[in-house]
């Protein structure tokens, strides 16, 4: 029961090229810095990424990016990442780009094992080209997929030995979703505690969802944007 892994880089040696990746985070907020890093160093190519976003130039999924390691990725923003436009530009990336709370909901499908869904968002946009649509109650919807992934990395604020995992406010995010709907679930975590010390009724992700987890180091926790009143 034992899930603990002694290094990132440990816990990602499986890891091969072509696997479809979801990490999760929004923006620069919790992502699994450590994972994504040790994901860099091993030098997986061909990933077929799905996230919410993927970075900004250098950093979180960005790293990646520059590399050369993501062949495509299925996303609902992509504004901040220059590297990102020139790859998408010269062919070189394959982008898929999602509604956001149409992603999430595809990757909540994904883990709960729900065949499609229907929602009324992107109907009569490009969005909905090839897909089935239908009326109900006088209201169109289209047909969306569930998305699941080979591997999952996230970011906790807390988890136990068990896998147990607790997120900390916005870092939630698409984490708590993601860690259900792939073969593999890695977590890191910020403090790493026996199983039994965390709170039942406070846990977000039970451990059954995750096979690996981590004590994450050195978080940088970058900030897209900083802003503060004038003085």
């Amino acid at each position: 029961m034992d899930k603990t892994y002694p290094s990132a880089d440990a816990a990602v040696a499986d890891l091969r090229d072509g696997i479809t990746l979801m990490s999760g985070g929004f923006g620069l907020c919790g992502n699994p810095e450590n994972l994504i890093q040790a994901i860099h160093r091993k030098g997986v190519r061909d990933i077929d990424l799905v996230s919410n976003n993927c970075g900004v130039d250098g950093v979180g999924l960005g790293i990646l990016l520059e590399a050369g390691q993501v062949r495509s990725i299925t996303a609902s923003y992509v504004g901040e990442n220059k590297t990102f436009e020139k790859l998408y530009l010269s062919g070189k990336l394959k982008v898929t780009l999602v509604p956001q709370g149409t992603l999430a909901e595809r990757i909540r499908a994904g883990g709960a094992g729900i065949g499609g869904f229907y929602t009324p968002t992107g109907y009569g946009t490009p969005i909905a080209e090839g897909k089935e649509v239908r009326e109900i109650g006088g209201r169109w919807y289209v047909l969306e997929a569930p998305l699941k992934a080979d591997f999952a990395i996230v970011k906790a604020w807390k988890g136990d030995t068990h896998g147990n995992l607790v997120f900390r406010r916005t870092a939630n995010n698409f984490n708590q979703a993601m860690a259900t709907a792939a073969k593999v679930t890695i977590a890191e975590v910020e403090e790493l505690v026996p199983a039994g010390a965390l709170d039942p009724d406070h846990v977000h992700t039970p451990g059954i969802y995750v096979q690996r987890i981590i004590l994450g180091e050195r978080y940088a926790k970058p900030i897209e944007f900083r802003t503060v009143r004038s003085a």
